[in-house]
Parts: structure tokens; sequence; C-alpha cells
């Protein structure tokens, strides 16, 4: 597990009916329920295990523009901004800084890609200062690398995974949300073709609108009732030091590391891209859509092989009854082990790079899965052939930041609201309808 999260009490009366059911309490989930109680709207929260149990609170916790896929840029930047106005709206701590962040490198491929990606974000009005190797050492003061160049966005920051699901469930609560723990749903109720409502563990809650925010779980989810939903899961391993006197001020990437300050003195740190494989039913089923991304990225990814995949999780082959025990209840929260492997790499690259973390000590490990989409796009859309369902999902490992512009497009949709940006690069049709993905983005 991450840093121990944020205590959220229940809502204290289990409702029979709403005007909206969020299934999934992470970012998205909870910042739609936060925009929906703004609008006025009496939204539920369900959440299988605990607000912001699983990715969101196992990400390295960056809110950045800066390489982004073009296709995110308008909700990127629409995310900064309610990151801004978020903890001053709801008095909740929410660990949000724009201190800006610095990518530096070696390599001349990645300068030139990042310089590409800034010519292009200059038209959405987005600052991306392409760094030579003099400007590159003074961003990183204490680094002992000689770096080529590098690149910072002045404009991005970074928030707490640990305390942001909470505090915007929490806010949505007094507001009018009712939050529950602990409460899986296993279906939807659906009358006439139509969302109908949610059959949960504890019961039926009828709705009109329902928005599915269930992250790895979510193709599970929608393959139960019809809906196919390429999403393919990595593992991810990061970590967090004890406190030290910091030495690296806003996030910082480099080949070989990762890393952002916490709030209470110590870093959120990862191996720059590095991932995990353990295919299950649901990657063979959605091979054909991955193949191409993964072929492209073989050289970052470790294949675990395995049967327990094929049973447990949300890659698993699994048929449930609504009033029998589902998958999503024997998996309250979703906790895959750690790479040490990973996590000694990383702190021997911090040490390395900067002597004055010399005493920099382990503090906790964790893994956590990424739902990603075959063009590293997410889902944020209505699904045409089941009216009332909104599918939020498939953040591609970037989803921490844009979550508030996520939540906020959600409720949007769900109430037939005009969309704060334009809806379409996200949308369900694009991954089942036979036309063309572009590849992925900048990630």
């Amino acid at each position: 597990m991450p840093a121990p999260l944020r205590y959220v009490q229940d809502s204290a009366t289990f409702p029979d009916a709403a005007e909206v059911v969020i299934i999934g309490a992470g970012i998205a989930g909870a910042a739609a329920a936060y925009e929906l109680a703004k609008k006025g709207i009496k939204a539920v929260l369900l959440e299988k295990g605990l607000v912001g149990g699983e990715q969101s609170s196992r990400n390295w916790g960056w809110c950045r523009q800066q390489n982004r896929d073009e296709r995110e840029l308008p909700l990127i930047i629409y995310a900064l901004r309610r990151w801004e106005e978020l903890g001053h709206e709801t008095g909740e701590e929410l660990g949000f800084r724009r201190t800006g962040l610095v990518y530096a490198t070696r390599d001349q491929t990645e300068i030139d890609a990042w310089d590409a990606w800034g010519k292009m974000a200059q038209s959405y009005g987005v600052r991306s200062d392409i760094l030579d190797a003099r400007r590159a050492k003074a961003m990183t003061p204490g680094s002992t690398t000689d770096w080529l160049g590098g690149v910072s966005s002045p404009t991005d920051g970074h928030a707490e995974p640990a305390l942001a699901s909470a505090g915007l469930a929490i806010a949505a609560q007094r507001l009018g949300a009712t939050v529950i723990q602990q409460c899986a749903v296993r279906g939807l109720d659906i009358t006439a073709g139509r969302v109908s409502g949610v059959i949960t563990e504890r019961g039926l809650i009828k709705t009109p609108g329902v928005i599915c925010a269930g992250g790895a779980w979510t193709s599970m989810f929608c393959r139960r009732h019809g809906i196919s939903l390429p999403l393919g899961n990595v593992i991810g391993t990061a970590f967090r030091t004890a406190p030290i006197e910091q030495a690296i001020a806003m996030p910082f990437y480099t080949p070989s590391f990762a890393c952002r300050p916490q709030l209470d003195g110590g870093y959120t740190v990862a191996v720059s891209g590095r991932g995990r494989l353990e295919p299950g039913a649901q990657s063979l089923r959605y091979a054909r859509q991955f193949y191409p991304t993964f072929k492209a990225r073989r050289k970052i990814l470790t294949l675990r092989l395995g049967p327990a995949p094929f049973f447990h999780g949300p890659e698993a082959l699994a048929r449930w009854q609504f009033d029998g025990t589902s998958p999503f209840e024997k998996v309250r929260i979703l906790d895959p082990r750690a790479d040490m492997g990973l996590v000694r790499e990383g702190l021997a690259a911090m040490r390395e790079e900067y002597p004055a973390l010399a005493g920099l000590r382990l503090a906790q490990a964790w893994g956590g899965m990424i739902d990603s989409t075959p063009d590293a796009v997410p889902v944020i859309s209505t699904v045409p052939t089941l009216p009332g369902l909104v599918i939020s999902a498939g953040y591609s490992g970037h989803g921490f930041g844009i979550g508030p512009g996520a939540g906020r497009l959600a409720a949007d949709l769900i109430t037939n609201d005009r969309p704060i940006v334009d809806p379409a690069p996200f949308r369900y049709a694009r991954l089942v309808d036979g036309s063309g993905l572009d590849a992925p983005g900048m990630m």
C-alpha cells in the first residue's frame, strides 16, 4: 500500500434512489461527485474498497501539461485551473502546488521531441521552455550529471495522491452527495434498453444515470453488459522516501528516475517508464489492439506469465450473477506487489545523482495497476448502445493530473449540460467502430 489514505466517513444512510450514481471513488469519480454536487444533483459515490485506494493514491502525483497528447491539452488546461481553485473552494488540503517541473536528458532525440511538442503546445497557450546545457544545469542544482539539455514547464505542478480523492469526496458530501465505501456495484439494472439503476451488494439503487469510473476493473464491468471496452493493464512500481532535507524542489524527470517532493519532506520516486505485464484473459482478448504499443515499448516492460491473472483480479475470466458475490467483492483493494529491483535501482540513481541525498532512506514501496487504451487517451463518454451510462476510464498512466477536468466532463455528459471541452477525442466509439486509432502521443 502507498502512504496512509485520508479517512472518509461513510454517509449515514444508504439510499434507494439517486439522480446519478458514480461507480469508483478514485480521482475521476470523486471529482465527478463533487462537480455534480455543485450542480445541485443528488449523486451517490460508491466504492468497493476505500476512497482513492487503488491507482489514484499510487501514482506519481504529477499535474502536468508538458508532454501530453495534443488531444488532452484542452482538458488538462482546465484541470490545472481547477486544481488551483479546489483547495480554496473546498477548504481541503489536496496538496496541490504549482511549482513547475523539469525534464533533463543527455539524448538529443528527446530534446528534439520536447521542442516539437512545445511548438505545438504554444497554440494552446501552454508555456514550455527548452533548456540548453547551461540552463538545464542551473535548473537542477546539486545534480552531478552534465545534462545535454532539457525542458521546463513553469505552469505545471503536483498534488498529494493520498489526500486528493478523499478531499474531493468529503467536499462532495458537504454539498449533499452520498459516499458509501465497502460497497461493490455488481451490475446495472436496465429497463427498456436504458439504465434504470445499479445493483450493489447491499441492494438496488434506482437511478437514470451512471458514471462508471472503475479504473482497471471498468472493462470487466462493461463486458458483463455486452459492452466491449479495450483496456490493457500494466503494473507500475513507485516508492516514497523518509523525510530528508530536500535537494529537489519540483517534479523532476531523468532517464534513470522521476521524483516529486512530498508535503512531509520526502519524495515519491519511480524508475522512469518501467512497468510489468501480467497478462490474463483480458490481455488476450484485446492483444491485437495493443500489439503496436507493446512492440514500441517492449524494452521497458517486464513480462510475467502465470495462471493467477486468469482467475483473480480485473484480467480474469469471470462470470457472476447479480444476486451473488462478484469479482469486485473478492478484491476490495487491488494491491499488486512492488518490483523491489526497480525500487533499489531508483534509490541508487537518486543517491548517485544527488550527493546531498546520500542518506535517502526507503519508507514504503507499492505497485499500482494502470488501465490504458490502445491510443493512450482516456474514454470519457456516453455509450450509444446503453443510454444513461457514461464511462470514465483508460487514463493510461496520466489520469491523476487531469482528474478534476475528467470529473467535470463526466458530470457534464451525464447531465446533458454543455461540456467544458469538446468530448470528441474521448468518445467511446473510436475504440470499437473500426475507425483507425491515432498512435499514442507523448505521455
